[in-house]
């Protein structure tokens, strides 16, 4: 039991840095037990001041300290186990300290650490202070020369910038010398070393400049990192078209490493990616690898202004550059995949992400006011909600007005860390606007409520529409305030043709009354169009206008969003024990209908025929009954696979593709809908389906389609699963990335076995907790995609989660705490439930030794 509470760090604390570093000169003599790493910087005090220098430090021996070549005594300076003091430093002095590391011993993956035989590093957010002492926060930027020294068994020295010197040294020894030339915080510090192959190809800048393209791989490995080259390649120029960024060294790299907390890692020049978001080929990878690869290539590429070049001022403005950079890669995906199938997948992820967050213990704004560990706050919210309030802005100020800020914001902040604050204020000056009150989207906690009523005026042939916000009080916030709220609103008619093109009604106070002239026959509203802003809207609209608009709405986004409520209303009346057995089946011909428009592509008919998830459904009806739910909806899927079983068959054979694969959005489309038609065949368990679903499997080409087909089988259950299960391990055992997929299948069983099956995965020679992705596959997995199972009565699958995330904090505290998001939605589900869970995380919080990171959520999730 912990007999500590640490402190948070609070935003209104904030104070500019004691001293500053202007460069940095860093000398690794590699060696994986004994790593020693040599530091000279450039420090200079900032201001006027006497206090003591206090430089991070954590997990270093040091072996010397000098000032100006002076070696200092003992006595001059204090180490303790986080900090390196010097009670009177000069005012502007060369500081040079010499520490010992030991990178194999570093199960943390923070800092330097060995993985598979390679050296790699993870700064972010507080890992160099793993690697020798410097002040380790992102407001003070230096320029970083680094010289890696090593055997020549690690044939690849790289660090961040440009390489400037390398040669061969006595000993069998080897050395690269690397230079960035722009200012950059510590936390974008890289370096890799060991062996990879590595894939090369060249960009052409709009100004006419040269730059090399390198991607490093396991040997053996190259061919696999050609679509991540090709993604790369194509958001360099979207980033010089849309936002007119170009890059700004000679050279841009990436390495693929398989250890890895993060999914990439945007370190000036050299960004390290997890590997599961870098390899694929139509063999290993399935179409959602290829597509996270795209997105994920060009968030970080992107980062080199949103991020690299602008940086935060100091961990609460970690939205700057990440919500940011998020809208900017979503928006590269929409101009690569298509608009309206990519916002329903990030409205998606959102909902069953972010709407979660915020109606739990664990909300928090998207710019926090206080921390204990900032790697709790790599969030949802931060993330998916921080690019959502940037969308917000775009549709408030409009398009040229937002591109305008941009610019200014490039041209002010530009080698500088800066705030939210300094970000906003662009916006207000190019569009000359007060954007006072948008700005509580970063500081208010929650997702608002939106009430929309409509009434028509025969007589006056006019729409009246009245508006109303809510938000609920989340921790730490019991009275909330009006947020601007931008509604776009669409109308049709009862036949589903259009009476009003889209129009954007801001609502900007607790309720407004807004009159549409001009509407002359009774429409059918679309509201919310495009999900115009992140909230949860409720309208008095009948039933009979969701099929309207899921039959003939010209928004897409909101034709699959009618599908979804309608769906919803259905499984949700089912589980309270008030079955619509009508509606269902109605249900069922409506999707049928959507089948048979050939207007719309098959990446939107697959989307169309997967009802809401289980945890969006568990928002939706708190205090949720997971088994009731698992139940209604399970008994909808076998509605829609009944009606539609002709079809689906149907569809199954006309979209197979003998032709070779293709990783582009419409051939992707045509796989997801027949995965998904498989699927459904699956929950129709006929002779003929079982056939046609076993063949699926049997006959994939690609492993979207290896997957899809393994996925079917497992509906279906049984010794056809069970071969099928034993055959994919047997021909991919030797895939780690494949392997990770095996375990996450099992993770999502629905049977009542499940429980069993995920236990005794742990104990598989394959599964190793030391991995962050085989840990992610299996146990996050299970925790979070399967909750009828996760939630079973017993308390059984919480203490699972509860024990594993235990055993983690021993090694990796960060991976650890991002295993409790499920426990801390007790409060979401029916009381006996919640009792259970609460149980774990009171049993989580008194275990001894353990770290801040998850006594950080535990206790939060608690309070």
């Amino acid at each position: 039991m912990r007999t500590d509470t640490p402190q948070p760090i609070h935003l209104a604390d904030y104070q500019a840095p004691d001293f500053l570093v202007d460069e940095v000169r860093l000398d690794f003599a590699l060696a994986p037990r004994a790593t020693r790493v040599k530091a000279r910087l450039a420090v200079r005090r900032n201001g006027a001041h006497d206090r003591p220098l206090r430089f991070n430090g954590e997990r270093v021996k040091l072996l010397g300290v000098a000032i100006d070549g002076r070696a200092l005594a003992p006595a001059e300076y204090e180490v303790d186990s986080e900090f390196l003091t010097i009670a009177v430093p000069p005012a502007a002095f060369q500081l040079e300290t010499e520490v010992e590391i030991d990178p194999e011993a570093n199960k943390a993956l923070e800092g330097l650490y060995v993985s598979a035989g390679r050296f790699c590093t993870q700064c972010e957010a507080e890992g160099f202070r793993k690697i020798t002492y410097f002040p380790d926060r992102p407001d003070v930027l230096a320029r970083f020369t680094v010289r890696i020294e090593a055997d020549q068994t690690y044939p690849r020295l790289l660090s961040n910038g440009n390489l400037v010197e390398a040669g061969d040294l006595p000993g069998g020894r080897h050395f690269a010398v690397w230079n960035d030339p722009f200012p950059k915080p510590c936390y974008l510090f890289a370096l890799v070393a060991g062996e990879l192959d590595v894939l090369e190809d060249s960009f052409v800048t709009m100004s006419g400049r040269k730059v090399t393209l390198r991607i490093f791989v396991d040997p053996g490995m190259a061919e696999r990192a050609a679509y991540a080259m090709d993604s790369l390649k194509r958001a360099m120029r979207w980033d010089e078209e849309t936002f007119g960024r170009e890059y700004d060294l000679d050279l841009f790299m990436i390495v693929a490493v398989r250890d890895f907390n993060f999914g990439a890692m945007e370190n000036k020049g050299l960004n390290i990616f997890n590997s599961s978001l870098l390899l694929a080929d139509p063999a290993t990878a399935t179409d959602l690898d290829y597509e996270r690869i795209e997105a994920v290539i060009a968030h970080e590429y992107f980062h080199n202004w949103t991020g690299d070049r602008i940086t935060c001022r100091d961990w609460f403005q970690l939205c700057l550059k990440e919500g940011l950079t998020v809208f900017r890669d979503q928006s590269f995906s929409a101009d690569m995949r298509g608009e309206a199938v990519q916002r329903i997948k990030e409205v998606k992820t959102l909902r069953a992400r972010q709407f979660s967050e915020d109606a739990g213990p664990l909300a928090h704004p998207v710019r926090p006011s206080s921390y204990i560990k900032i790697d709790n706050f790599y969030t949802a919210t931060i993330y998916e909600k921080g690019a959502e309030v940037i969308r917000m802005l775009r549709t408030l100020i409009g398009a040229e007005a937002f591109r305008a800020g941009m610019d200014l914001y490039f041209e002010r902040w530009d080698g500088q860390a800066t705030t939210v604050e300094a970000f906003i204020a662009c916006f207000a000056e190019t569009s000359g606007r007060d954007l006072g009150q948008f700005f509580a989207w970063y500081e208010q906690a929650g997702t608002p409520n939106l009430r929309l009523e409509a009434t028509w005026d025969e007589a006056a042939k006019a729409l009246d529409l009245a508006l109303a916000q809510h938000t609920e009080p989340t921790p730490g916030q019991p009275v909330k305030q009006a947020l601007p709220i931008p509604v776009a609103i669409g109308l049709l008619d009862e036949d589903g043709k259009s009476l009003r093109e889209t129009e954007v009604v801001v609502l900007d106070a607790p309720s407004r009354r807004v009159r549409i002239e001009n509407v002359d026959r009774p429409p059918v509203v679309s509201a919310l169009r495009g999900f115009s802003a992140p909230v949860k809207l409720s309208t008095d609209a009948p039933q009979k206008d969701g099929y309207v608009l899921l039959a003939a709405d010209s928004d897409l986004f909101n034709r699959w969003e009618a599908g979804q409520t309608l769906a919803q209303g259905l499984i949700l009346a089912r589980a309270a024990g008030h079955p619509d057995e009508v509606g269902e089946e109605r249900y069922a011909e409506a999707l049928e209908r959507a089948l048979n428009d050939q207007s719309a592509d098959d990446a939107f008919k697959a989307l169309l025929l997967s009802p809401p998830s289980e945890p969006d459904l568990a928002v939706a009806a708190a205090p949720a009954d997971p088994a009731a739910i698992h139940a209604a909806r399970e008994a909808l899927i076998a509605r829609m696979a009944a009606h539609l079983e002709r079809p689906l068959r149907e569809l199954h054979v006309r979209l197979q593709d003998p032709g070779p694969f293709r990783p582009d959005a419409a051939s992707a489309g045509r796989r997801a809908l027949r995965n998904a038609a498989v699927e459904l065949m699956a929950a129709n368990p006929t002779p003929l389906n079982r056939e046609q679903v076993r063949a699926h499997f049997q006959d994939a080409r690609n492993m979207t389609d290896s997957i899809g087909g393994l996925a079917a089988l497992m509906r279906l259950g049984g010794e056809a699963f069970e071969a099928a299960l034993a055959a994919f391990y047997d021909r991919w055992r030797d895939e780690p990335l494949v392997i990770d997929k095996w375990f996450a299948l099992q993770a999502r069983d629905p049977s009542e076995g499940a429980l069993g099956r995920v236990l005794g995965l742990t104990a598989h020679p394959a599964f190793d907790p030391h991995t962050p992705n085989r840990l992610r596959a299996l146990v996050a997995t299970f925790a979070t995609f399967n909750p009828d199972r996760f939630h079973d009565p017993s308390g059984a699958g919480y203490r699972f989660l509860a024990d594993q995330i235990l055993i983690v904090d021993g090694f990796n505290p960060n991976v650890a705490a991002r295993l409790l998001e499920p426990l801390g939605q007790w409060a979401r589900y029916a009381p006996r439930l919640g009792a259970l869970m609460r149980g774990e995380l009171e049993r989580i919080t008194k275990s001894p030794g353990l770290s801040n990171n998850v006594f950080e959520l535990a206790s939060k999730a608690l309070a």
